[in-house]
């Protein structure tokens, strides 16, 4: 007989998975890199219906209604909130095996108490019900964030960015803290026609002019000193792969001046300059005690037509391939030979090099942190039952997994959150095959302890909120 669908064993398969569950089910939510707006957490407006909460910029809803034939009216173009719903539930039938299957019908089911099946036929009554939801109250982002029981969040915001949000945010306390992360890819990107704007809105944001490379990183610490008096405990950086070339001090300001002005900076001269200002960052996070993220694989912005049409971030990136392990061993290792290496939390998009992160981390270990150099969880295009599993199973085999620090949503949305549940139980399941299989003791309070702690109380300890 067919188990029910997701009913309350969900992905728990024997009684030392439900067992952990149980316990990381009851432990708070540390989103500790995510794409949230600050300025919708604090304006805190009510949305307008479900369409509005689940369609408007979900990329991976995007891409499944492409990969279905419907048109980009019901995607990104003028059609209304009820004919984009309408259009992604009739195609909800379809995404057997995807993620973001069990993703709606969690949040139908934890947000709205909807525990029916979405697809065309029940579409209507769902959009209806939702929505009379919705205008009951409870669901502003703030509410939603409380209702998930988040006691803290971490934001992506940009180093000229004047976390005035962040500032107001501060002063108010609606039971979880909302902290601003550190993203400097702008700045980073000297190969890019954004680099010039955002050089421009730096200069304006520290009142100055930024004259050359030593300049550029005396600011971005200016910026830095600032985060930190918010709250800030995180760094992020997304790489193709981790770039290493040596310079000097005269190539850098060399290649400073070409991109300034206006003419075409080399990938050798992009990645010395990046090599330069990435390990310099680093250096700073190591004395505040900040994590640095690396975010390593993606190839973006694919579709040249679309992105012309639409924008980034559209849904038209994928998997990159290339080699990273040379490259970010002599990265790590040029700050570990000076004591300056900061904790690092290390993602792959491919999983070719879940092996290559995973040995990675071993090399650079020491007692400053619990598992300093970490591996971070199953990202983006691996975000589901298989690639969640696959992570921790590599690091379970080469590294501590009891010292892992979970799950992030690296979402734009309020709804998201069930994807920690979501993870909680692929996570109690994974290990709890290991305790059924006779390859870890049926101690309770141990095995429970673990699954608390992977939810929880390791990122709480090693972001030191």
């Amino acid at each position: 007989m067919a188990k029910e669908f997701m009913g309350k064993d969900f992905l728990l398969g024997n009684e030392p998975a439900i067992k952990m569950f149980e316990a990381a089910d009851k432990m708070p939510i540390f989103d500790w890199h995510c794409h949230l707006s600050p300025k919708e957490i604090y304006e805190n407006a009510q949305p307008e219906d479900i369409a509005w909460l689940w369609l408007s910029g979900d990329h991976y809803k995007w891409r499944a209604m492409r990969s279905c034939g419907v048109d980009e009216k019901y995607i990104t173009g003028d059609a209304s909130g009820y004919e984009k719903f309408k259009a992604f539930a009739e195609i909800m039938p379809d995404l057997i095996g995807n993620p973001m299957y069990h993703w709606c019908h969690l949040e139908l089911r934890r947000y709205f108490g909807i525990n029916d099946i979405l697809c065309a036929e029940t579409a209507d009554d769902i959009w209806n019900r939702a929505n009379e939801a919705i205008k009951a109250g409870g669901f502003t982002p703030r509410e939603l964030i409380k209702k998930s029981n988040v006691s803290h969040l971490c934001t992506t915001d940009d180093p000229a960015d004047s976390l005035e949000y962040h500032i107001l945010l501060a002063k108010e306390d609606f039971g979880c803290k909302v902290l601003p992360a550190f993203r400097p890819d702008k700045a980073l990107g000297i190969d890019l026609p954004s680099w010039n704007p955002w050089l421009e809105a730096m200069e304006k944001c520290v009142g100055r002019e930024i004259s050359g490379f030593e300049s550029l990183c005396e600011a971005l610490n200016e910026r830095i000193e600032f985060f930190a008096t918010l709250g800030c405990c995180a760094s992020d950086h997304a790489f193709a792969y981790v770039p290493y070339e040596t310079s000097t001090v005269e190539e850098l300001d060399g290649i400073f001046a070409k991109a300034r002005n206006g003419a075409e900076v080399t990938v050798a001269e992009a990645d010395k300059f990046k090599t330069a200002l990435l390990g310099y960052l680093a250096e700073r996070y190591a004395e505040k005690g900040w994590v640095m993220e690396l975010h390593i694989g993606p190839m973006r912005n694919n579709n040249t037509l679309m992105f012309n049409r639409i924008g980034p971030d559209a849904g038209f990136d994928s998997i990159d391939d290339r080699e990273i392990a040379g490259k970010l061993s002599r990265f790590l290792d040029c700050l570990a030979v000076k004591e300056k290496l900061p904790k690092t939390v290390l993602f792959t998009l491919n999983p070719k090099d879940n092996y290559v992160l995973g040995t990675m981390l071993g090399n650079f270990q020491n007692s400053d942190a619990e598992s300093k150099i970490q591996f971070g969880s199953a990202w983006w295009f691996n975000d589901n039952i298989d690639g969640m599993r696959e992570q921790m199973k590599a690091l379970g085999n080469l590294g501590a997994l009891g010292k892992f620090v979970g799950m992030v949503t690296d979402s734009r949305s309020f709804l998201s959150y069930p994807r920690h549940e979501y993870f909680r139980r692929i996570m109690c399941g994974l290990l709890g095959d290991m305790v059924d299989d006779g390859l870890y003791p049926f101690d309770e309070k141990a095995i429970c302890k673990i699954a608390e702690d992977i939810s929880y109380n390791n990122a709480a300890k090693y972001f030191g909120i």
